[in-house]
C-alpha cells in the first residue's frame, strides 16, 4: 500500500495527495497553495493565507481520504446507494509562526486554524490514520496533539532536548515516530517512550514506516533520512531491543528532497522507495526487508530530466510518487510555480537510459524532424482568407516553437511567433511557457522593442502578457533589477520623449489645419469671380457678403460679389 499522508519538509513543500494521486499541493516563493489536478494537468485551487509573507509555509501534509460533504445533500439512486467514494480532501500547513491552517480541497476553503500550541516554528505536521487526530513538531522540544473536530489542543508532551524536526504514524495508528538528532518510538495510548534509535549526526528530515507488520514480530521497519546525508537508512524492531544499528542502506547522489513509499504487507513483498535528491535526479529502489544488509544498496534505476538541445540542460524533478494499482510513476518537474506532471510506467522507465528527454516536446514533435520540417508541418499565416482544411497553428505548438526559438536563438522562429497580433493566443502562449524560459523571453522582447517601431508595437503586447502571467515569479528574483534595467530604462526614456511628441504633433496639426482653411479660401473666391454675367440681379442682390481669411498676410477682407 502507498504511504498515506505523506507530507513535505524539506525544500519548498510540495506533495501528491494520497492513494489515487489525484492532486498535486505544492508551495512557491510567492507563499501561495496551488493545488494541481494530475489527470487534466491544470490548476484545480489556489489558496492565499492571509499572512503568506510573514507566517511563511514550513511543511505541507494531505489528511487521510474521507467521504467530504460537498454543498447540499441530494437523494441518491438505488444504483449510487452502495458506492461512496472517498477523496483526498483536508490539508495541514505548518508555518513559521508556529500556527497550523487547515485547508479543505472540497470546499476550496480555510477549514480551520490550530494555535497556541507551540512557541516555535512547525517543523512537521502528520495525520492519524483513522482517529481524526493531528501531530506536529516544532523549534521547541514538545509534541502536540490536535483534535480537529474542536481544533484545539488534545494532548502535549516533551519529545526532545532540541527540535523536532521530523514526524510519522505507523499504519496501525498505535506507534509515532519522532526525531531530531535521536529517532524515539512512541506508544500513543500510553506516550511513553518504545525504543530509542541512534545513528544520525545531523538533524533527521524523514520518517517513513516501511512494513505494517506489528511491533513484536521482527518484522516491523522503518526508514530514516537526515541533513547533509546521501544514505537512507532503514531500521528493524526487534523483540529483543537489539535495534541499535540500521540493517540496509540506501545510496543516493545528494540529499533526499522527496520520499515516496509502497509499504510492505509480508516477507514475500517487497519495498519500492522512489527518492527525489536535491540535485534533481530521480532513484528508484526495490528492495525484500528481511534480516540486515552489510553492503549499501544502490538505485535499480536513476532518472534525469533534460531539454532537447545539443547539450542537454538537466530539468530539476520536484516529486514523484508511486501508484499501487498500475504499477506507474507519476513525475511532478519544472517549477514551483507552473509544475509539469507527466505519468509513466515504472517497468518502461528502467529500461531507459539515465538521461531522459523532455516529454512535454517528445509529445509534440518527434525527435527526427528538424526546426524546419516542424515548422512546415504548421501553417504559420495569419490571413483570414486562408484555405480550408488547412491546419492551424495550436497554444500549445506556439509555445514549444516560442522555446525552441529562444534556447537556438533561432530568429525564423522567433519571427513568426511573435508576428501573432491575436491578444488571447498571445496570453495563453505566455502562461503555458514553463518558468526558466520567461527570462529569455523578456530579455528578447527587450532586445526587439529597441528596434524598429513597429516591432516595439508587437512586443508591447508581449511584454504586457508576461508581466501578467509571471509577475510573481520575476518578483522572486533576486537580481530583478539588473537583469530589467535596460528594459525599464528604455521605457523611461520613451515616455519622457512622449511629451515632447505630442507637443510637436499638437503644432503640426494646428499649422495643417490653417493651411487648409487658406486653400479652401481661395479656391472659393476663384469660384465667385468665375460667376457668369447673365445671372439675374436678384440673385446678386440676395447675395450676402463673405468672410476670407488669408493664412499669409493674416488681413480679413470683405468681398461683395457684384456684377
Amino acid at each position: 500500500m502507498a504511504a498515506d499522508g505523506c507530507s513535505s519538509s524539506l525544500g519548498l513543500p510540495c506533495v501528491f495527495s494520497p492513494k489515487s494521486r489525484q492532486y498535486l499541493a505544492s508551495f512557491a516563493q510567492d507563499g501561495r497553495l496551488r493545488i494541481w489536478n494530475t489527470d487534466s494537468k491544470i490548476l484545480h485551487q489556489e489558496y492565499v493565507p492571509s499572512a503568506h509573507l510573514s507566517a511563511t509555509c514550513t511543511c505541507i501534509a494531505w489528511g487521510p481520504c474521507r467521504i467530504a460533504k460537498e454543498g447540499p445533500l441530494r437523494k441518491k439512486r438505488k444504483s449510487e446507494a452502495g458506492r461512496v467514494e472517498e477523496q483526498a480532501d483536508l490539508l495541514a500547513l505548518g508555518t513559521a509562526v508556529g500556527t497550523i491552517i487547515i485547508y479543505s480541497a472540497v470546499k476550496g476553503a480555510l477549514h480551520c486554524t490550530l494555535d497556541g500550541g507551540h512557541s516555535g516554528g512547525v517543523n512537521c505536521v502528520q495525520w492519524h490514520p483513522v482517529d481524526g487526530l493531528l501531530y506536529s513538531g516544532s523549534d521547541d522540544p514538545y509534541i502536540v496533539e490536535w483534535d480537529l473536530q474542536t481544533s484545539k489542543t488534545r494532548c502535549k508532551w516533551k519529545a526532545d532536548r532540541a527540535s523536532v524536526t521530523s514526524l510519522c504514524v505507523s499504519p496501525d495508528g498505535k506507534l509515532l515516530l519522532s526525531a531530531g538528532q535521536t529517532i524515539k518510538m512512541w506508544d500513543l495510548k500510553t506516550k511513553e517512550v518504545y525504543r530509542k534509535f541512534t545513528g544520525h549526526s545531523t538533524a533527521v528530515t524523514t520518517l517513513r514506516f516501511a512494513t505494517t507488520r506489528p511491533p513484536d514480530s521482527n518484522g516491523l521497519y522503518f526508514l530514516s533520512a537526515a541533513a547533509h546525508d546521501r544514505l537512507i537508512s532503514v531500521w528493524q524492531v526487534q523483540e529483543d531491543g537489539n535495534d541499535k544499528n540500521s540493517v540496509v542502506s540506501f545510496t543516493l547522489t545528494d540529499d533526499p528532497q522527496h520520499i515516496d513509499l509502497l509499504t510492505s504487507n509480508s516477507k514475500e513483498e517487497a519495498v519500492r522507495l522512489a527518492v527525489v535528491c536535491k540535485d534533481g535526479q530521480l532513484h528508484l529502489f526495490e528492495h525484500f526487508l528481511n534480516g540486515p544488509c552489510k553492503k549499501p544498496l544502490s538505485p535499480s534505476c536513476t532518472v534525469q530530466m533534460s531539454g532537447l538541445e545539443d547539450i542537454p540542460v538537466p530539468v530539476p524533478l520536484l516529486a514523484a510518487a508511486l501508484t499501487a494499482d498500475t504499477r506507474s510513476l507519476l513525475l511532478a518537474y519544472g517549477s514551483y510555480l507552473q509544475p509539469v506532471m507527466e505519468r509513466v510506467v515504472s517497468g518502461c522507465v528502467a529500461s531507459f537510459t539515465s538521461l531522459l528527454t523532455h516529454p512535454l516536446l517528445l509529445k509534440l514533435f518527434p525527435l527526427q524532424m528538424s526546426i524546419e520540417e516542424r515548422l512546415g508541418e504548421i501553417d504559420l499565416s495569419l490571413e483570414k482568407g486562408g484555405v480550408k482544411g488547412t491546419p492551424s497553428l495550436q497554444t500549445d505548438n506556439f509555445a514549444v516553437l516560442l522555446v525552441q526559438g529562444l534556447e537556438s536563438k533561432d530568429a525564423n522562429i522567433l519571427n513568426n511567433v511573435f508576428q501573432t497580433r491575436k491578444d488571447i493566443l498571445i496570453k495563453k502562449t505566455v502562461s503555458r511557457l514553463p518558468i526558466p524560459a520567461v527570462l529569455p523571453l523578456v530579455e528578447e522582447i527587450t532586445k526587439r522593442m529597441q528596434g524598429h517601431p513597429y516591432t516595439a508595437v508587437l512586443m508591447v503586447r508581449w511584454l504586457k502578457a508576461v508581466l501578467m502571467q509571471h509577475t510573481s515569479y520575476l518578483s522572486s528574483l533576486p537580481d530583478l533589477v539588473s537583469q530589467l534595467g535596460v528594459l525599464y530604462h528604455m521605457i523611461e526614456s520613451r515616455v519622457k520623449m512622449f511629451h515632447k511628441l505630442t507637443k510637436l504633433h499638437g503644432k503640426l496639426y494646428l499649422l495643417m489645419t490653417q493651411v487648409r482653411l487658406g486653400t479652401s479660401c481661395f479656391y472659393s473666391t476663384v469660384n465667385a469671380n468665375a460667376t457668369p454675367k447673365n445671372s439675374t440681379r436678384e440673385t446678386r442682390s440676395r447675395e450676402k457678403p463673405k468672410l476670407c481669411l488669408n493664412t499669409h498676410t493674416n488681413i480679413v477682407n470683405k468681398r461683395y460679389l457684384t456684377s
